[in-house]
């Protein structure tokens, strides 16, 4: 990554479990693209997040490969491999820290759910993420906004924190809610990408009974 036309390139990173990536993910990464001109979003499946059960979770190379079909065709969408690489524990502190390293003229916007917002104190480092990061939190239509307005004040205050909103309309999709309707055998149709649904179907994924956890929620 480097500089676009002399100024710094504006990047938004997609982070989380991706197990699987959906349609929901990927709405919202374009909704943040055009909203804020990024130039680019950066998709980071996670390594082994230490808020998660890992026995519901398919292993970091198929997670990766999952996401890669689902993206394949856009072309300002990219994808990284950092955090699986990297090995132990998955902290999102780590890998902005890493990518500010590796890319000192980007400027990063990291993207998340906006119910996330209320547990990011409880993250490792949150004044390193606040501190090298805008952060974008997808807001559902017809939500009451004023809790957590009142909460990107306070994390504002407390941290010099940048959190900006970004609308997904109604869209209502969870991971969990995928890998259940595949363990009963209900379509998967529109929910995620094509190629992605036949990669699934072709290969057997979530057939078994998965675990649920708690983790470093960004995106499920």
């Amino acid at each position: 990554m480097d500089t676009v036309m002399g100024r710094r390139k504006k990047v938004g990173i997609m982070g989380g479990t991706f197990n699987p990536v959906h349609m929901g993910h990927l709405l919202l990464a374009e909704n943040a693209y055009s909203m804020f001109s990024l130039d680019e979003i950066l998709f980071i499946p996670s390594g082994c997040s230490y808020m998660k059960d890992p026995r519901g979770i398919l292993d970091g190379p198929t997670r990766l490969h999952m996401t890669a079909l689902s993206i394949s065709d856009n072309p300002h969408f990219s994808l990284s491999s950092m955090e699986i690489d990297r090995g132990g524990y998955t902290y999102t502190c780590q890998t902005l820290e890493q990518l500010e390293q590796e890319n000192p003229d980007c400027d990063y916007y990291f993207i998340m759910g906006a119910d996330s917002l209320f547990q990011m104190e409880n993250w490792k480092d949150p004044d390193v993420i606040f501190q090298k990061a805008v952060i974008l939190a997808a807001v559902r239509e017809g939500r009451d906004l004023r809790e957590l307005e009142a909460k990107s004040r306070q994390l504002t205050e407390r941290f010099q924190a940048r959190i900006h909103q970004v609308p997904i309309g109604n869209i209502d999709i969870s991971s969990s809610d995928i890998r259940q309707r595949v363990r009963e055998g209900r379509s998967i149709r529109y929910l995620v990408h094509d190629r992605l649904r036949e990669y699934i179907e072709e290969n057997q994924l979530y057939r078994e009974s998965a675990c649920p956890g708690k983790q470093e929620n960004r995106h499920e």
